[in-house]
């Protein structure tokens, strides 16, 4: 039980929970409320436990909860499925993964990559290292392959000096900040000792200021969609979707990065593709 995360997590998702949501009055006792979201009262009261135990879990004072008052609670905050997972992660109802061996990247997942036509498509695991990828994504991102083992990483990519190469357009900012965030506590939540994950989210709050707020949020819940700028010399600017799967059993998860049929930077893709004409499979960390 992470009794700190735990009650960190309480604190920001109570906050952000409106009155009228929770159907609650915008006043409390004919006065209006000082502070955002829920009282705590309020939420032990919806929860159906003591008003001190719940004040002695967001003070990180408090033995671990049940899984029946951790759901008690997960409803009166309005949690989401993957919310609800991460409470429970936090309380110690979920064993922990460890650090270990690298995943490997099922071979369907690897076969598919090259079957996708014109999608770039790379793999990441829980640490956000890019451990596979098919060759248009590497022709539109970066030469994964030339990279050092230790900056083929999403995260270390974006802090890198020619970051440009891959960026979000005017009307997504701060979406992949919050994405990563997401993904990010996710994660920890499973693998809370994995120290090179923490270091590296440290690395990339002192960076982005937008993670950082986006973290301080304990958001964990990932967007399915973003949209991605691509300044490519040869093809110029797209704008594509970036959507993000996740591979069933693992921590892994597929990116892909595709246009709409029918639109320029789909024909554009669709013209780099073939000119690769790769006969190698994809390329693996």
């Amino acid at each position: 039980m992470d009794k700190r995360e735990l009650a960190a997590f309480l604190r920001a998702r109570r906050e952000a929970v409106r009155p009228a949501d929770a159907g609650l009055p915008p006043h409390a006792g004919g006065r209006a409320r000082r502070t955002p979201g829920l009282r705590r009262e309020e939420v032990a009261d919806l929860a159906g436990i003591s008003v001190s135990y719940y004040e002695r879990l967001e003070q990180a004072r408090a033995p671990r909860p049940s899984p029946q008052v951790i759901d008690a609670i997960g409803r009166a905050l309005r949690l989401s499925e993957v919310e609800r997972a991460h409470l429970s992660r936090l309380a110690g109802h979920a064993p922990p993964a460890r650090p270990g061996p690298a995943e490997q990247v099922p071979p369907g997942v690897l076969a598919l990559l090259d079957r996708l036509g014109p999608v770039a498509a790379y793999v990441c695991d829980a640490r956000h290292d890019i451990v596979a990828w098919n060759g248009l994504a590497a022709a539109l991102v970066t030469d994964f392959g030339a990279l050092p083992p230790a900056e083929r990483n999403v995260l270390r990519l974006a802090m890198r000096p020619d970051r440009a190469v891959c960026s979000a357009p005017p009307e997504e900012a701060g979406g992949f900040e919050a994405q990563a965030a997401a993904l990010s506590r996710e994660a920890l939540s499973r693998r809370p000792h994995d120290r090179a994950l923490r270091r590296l989210v440290d690395e990339f709050a002192e960076w982005a200021p937008a993670f950082a707020e986006r973290w301080r949020h304990h958001d964990v819940r990932p967007h399915a969609t973003l949209r991605k700028r691509i300044h490519h010399g040869e093809l110029g600017v797209l704008d594509l979707d970036c959507q993000t799967l996740a591979v069933p059993g693992t921590g892994l998860r597929v990116v892909l990065l595709s246009a709409g049929p029918g639109t320029p930077a789909h024909d554009r893709l669709a013209r780099l593709q073939l000119r690769l004409a790769l006969p190698e499979p994809s390329s693996r960390a």
